[in-house]
């Protein structure tokens, strides 16, 4: 795959563990709408038949997962995912709205399992031949918060407080990296204000 050339309309939603983002991207997705745009909604991992059938591999189940195997299970579907969906959609105008992105690698297997971050930004960065998000909306919640939301645990929604407090640290630093395309949202707030402040940090127009 090609490096893409940003197009300001592939948004990543991101945080720990019950912080919102499925439903905020669905109320961004809205807003999209009403006001004239294409949107096309993508999950991580998943997305794509391959991806699907990852994500089982991924969340599903009690099997223990090596640290690097995880993050190279994240790369592939990441992988399928943009090269199957979000290149397309992107090159048709429509805007991409991700549940995750490789931003979640960055913090969950660097940040939380310890895997040297350079290493899985560059596996990434293969994996999805440098489309990265073009925005990032961080909805940030306490980790106890987070974990209070969760209807439905799986393997990595399940682990110990200690490492979704190194994954909500490693976004915290990411954002403080990279303040131009990450957009820092206070998620404890009522969900239209949340949604608000999003549709603001985008720059949405008609």
């Amino acid at each position: 795959m090609e490096h893409d050339v940003p197009t300001g309309r592939y948004v990543a939603f991101e945080g720990i563990e019950g912080a919102g983002k499925s439903t905020v991207a669905d109320r961004v997705a809205g807003v999209l709408e009403d006001r004239g745009h294409r949107v096309v909604r993508v999950r991580e991992p998943g997305g794509t038949a391959v991806g699907e059938h990852i994500r089982e591999i991924l969340l599903g189940g009690d099997h223990h997962l090596l640290p690097m195997t995880e993050a190279v299970l994240f790369a592939a579907a990441r992988a399928q995912l943009v090269s199957e969906t979000v290149q397309p959609a992107l090159e048709t105008g429509a805007w991409v709205l991700s549940d995750r992105s490789a931003y979640s690698s960055l913090a969950y297997q660097a940040g939380g399992r310890g895997l040297d971050t350079a290493q899985i930004r560059t596996l990434n960065d293969i994996a999805i031949g440098g489309t990265w998000p073009d925005r990032v909306i961080l909805l940030r919640t306490e980790p106890t918060t987070g974990l209070a939301r969760q209807s439905v645990g799986d393997r990595i929604g399940d682990e110990r407080l200690a490492f979704h407090e190194a994954v909500a640290a490693a976004f915290d630093r990411f954002a403080a990296l990279e303040p131009d395309r990450f957009s820092v949202i206070d998620a404890s707030l009522p969900l239209d204000t949340v949604v608000s402040h999003t549709v603001q940090a985008l720059r949405i127009g008609r």
